[in-house]
């Protein structure tokens, strides 16, 4: 696996919010992207809060969160507009 998406997969630990930056670059993307985006954050970070709750290391969740994140990037990849 992309060590890129290891190393992104860390920054869905912490709680998710949409920073300015981040509202201002989806104002340039199209409005399907918009909610993709934010339903699929919601998605990675919501993944991290179960794994503690079973009682998987953080690197094993990482790595699982990681996964999902590349499934996720390829969906977008595929997407019609």
């Amino acid at each position: 696996m992309s060590d890129g998406l290891v190393e992104a997969a860390w920054h869905h630990r912490a709680r998710y919010t949409v920073g300015k930056t981040m509202r201002d670059r989806w104002e340039l993307a199209p409005a399907a992207a918009r909610a993709r985006g934010d339903e699929g954050n919601q998605r990675l970070h919501s993944r991290w809060v179960g794994f503690p709750e079973r009682r998987k290391r953080p690197t094993v969740a990482n790595v699982a969160v990681a996964r999902e994140l590349a499934g996720w990037c390829w969906s977008l990849a595929v997407m019609d507009d």
